[in-house]
C-alpha cells in the first residue's frame, strides 16, 4: 500500500501534528509542503516550541502520524507519554488513518541535519491500553553522529511500558551519507523484526509488538543545543519521496 508517492499528502491517513493531545493543534503542527515529488517537513526559525513548559528540555517539531487519540482534558490518557504523570492538554477525536499489524513498512527519505537536530522514523503502538506501547524504530539520526559519508542510525525495539517486550536498541556505524535518500525498511513479523537500509539488511530482533501500531515521521530541533555563535537557527529538514506499507 502507497501511503505516500510523492503526491498530495492524504489526510485521511496522516494527521500532520506531532502528539497534540500533550501540547495543543497550533504549538503541534508540522510545517510541510509537498511539491516536486516531495514532502518536505521542516522547522523554521519561527516555528514555536512544542510542549514548553512541560517537556525536559527546549523542543520544536514538524511531524505527521498515521492514527491519534486522547481521553479527555486532564486525563492521562494518551499515546506516547513523555514522563510520570503527564495530563490531556487538547482533547484529540480518535483518528485511525493507518494502523497496520505485521508486515513490511518503508520509507525513502533523506535528511538536513545539524549537531541541534535530530530526524527519525518510527512504529509505535496505538496505546488503546497504556501495554501497547512498543516502538519499532526504522531510522533515528541525530545531526551531531553525522560524519562524512558515515551516520550513526538508531534502529531497533523500545520496550516503554510494555511487558512482554525486552529493549533491543542501539545506534549502527553505517557508511551512508543522510542527505542523501535511501530507502529504511522493516519486516515485521510474529516475534522478529528485520531492518533494511537500501535491501541490506542492517538489524535483526528475535521479539516484535503482537498489535497495531502507527506510523509516525519526524524532524526535531533541540535549541538548547544551539551554537552561541550563530546569528539565526537553522532550518532542518526531512524529504520523503516515498512511504509504503504491506
Amino acid at each position: 500500500m502507497r501511503l505516500f508517492a510523492g503526491d498530495a499528502l492524504d489526510t485521511e491517513v496522516w494527521l500532520p501534528h506531532y502528539l497534540p493531545h500533550w501540547s495543543s493543534r497550533a504549538a503541534s503542527a508540522a510545517t510541510w509542503t509537498v511539491a516536486g515529488g516531495e514532502l518536505r517537513l521542516s522547522i523554521p526559525p519561527s516555528q514555536p516550541l512544542w510542549c514548553e513548559g512541560s517537556h525536559d528540555g527546549a523542543l520544536r517539531v514538524s511531524g505527521i502520524q498515521s492514527a491519534s487519540f486522547s481521553g479527555p482534558v486532564g486525563s492521562p490518557i494518551g499515546g506516547q507519554p513523555f514522563k510520570d504523570g503527564l495530563l490531556v492538554s487538547t482533547e484529540e477525536p480518535p483518528f485511525w488513518g493507518y494502523t497496520p499489524l505485521y508486515g513490511q513498512i518503508s520509507v525513502r527519505a533523506r535528511a538536513v541535519l545539524t549537531a541541534r537536530s535530530m530526524a527519525a522514523f518510527w512504529l509505535s503502538g496505538i496505546e488503546d491500553t497504556p501495554q501497547h506501547s512498543g516502538e519499532i524504530c526504522v531510522f533515528e539520526v541525530f545531526g551531531d553522529a553525522v560524519g562524512e559519508g558515515t551516520a550513526d542510525v538508531g534502529i531497533g525495539l523500545h520496550k516503554f511500558r510494555d511487558p512482554g517486550l525486552t529493549e533491543d536498541f542501539s545506534a549502527i556505524p553505517l557508511p551512508l551519507d543522510v542527505a542523501e535518500f535511501h530507502t529504511y525498511a522493516v519486516d515485521w513479523a510474529p516475534g522478529a523484526l528485520t531492518f533494511t537500509v537500501d535491501g541490506t539488511v542492517v538489524r535483526q530482533v528475535g521479539q516484535s509488538p503482537n498489535y497495531p501500531v502507527q506510523l509516525m515521521l519526524a524532524v526535531f530541533d533541540f535549541p538548547d543545543k544551539a551554537d552561541p555563535a550563530a546569528k539565526t537557527a537553522p532550518t532542518p529538514e526531512l524529504i520523503v519521496t516515498d512511504i509504503a506499507g504491506s
